[in-house]
């Protein structure tokens, strides 16, 4: 079962994580996203554990949990939705361009001003 950590101290590391569920069960993966363009951790994490009780019994004991000075967040993962916008907008952006922006000034603005006027 994945598991969400947020609110992380940008200095938590991997081995800190795995050992702090560890004690909840068998820690199966741990990973902590960087920023792509600084390569400087996000500030969350996600960690995956072997079974559904252990990563239940982590969520239970670590969510509020003080870690490096930091009010920690645990809950189950969730799975990720596009409603931050950033694979739809790569699409609309792509589609509005290629058929809409060449369709809409041929198609859509020439046809209107003919049956307008």
């Amino acid at each position: 079962m994945k598991i969400y950590v947020g609110n992380l101290a940008f200095d938590v590391t991997e081995d800190e994580l795995s050992a702090e569920f560890g004690t909840f069960g068998k820690v199966e993966s741990v990973a902590i996203p960087a920023d792509k363009f600084s390569g400087r951790p996000r500030g969350f994490a996600f960690v995956e554990m072997a079974s559904k009780s252990e990563a239940e019994a982590a969520i239970e004991g670590l969510n509020g949990k003080m870690l490096k000075d930091r009010t920690i967040v645990v809950n189950e993962s969730r799975p990720r939705t596009d409603s931050r916008g950033s694979g739809s907008y790569g699409n609309r952006r792509s589609g509005g361009y290629g058929g809409g922006y060449g369709g809409g000034r041929g198609g859509r603005s020439g046809g209107g001003r003919q049956r307008r006027y």
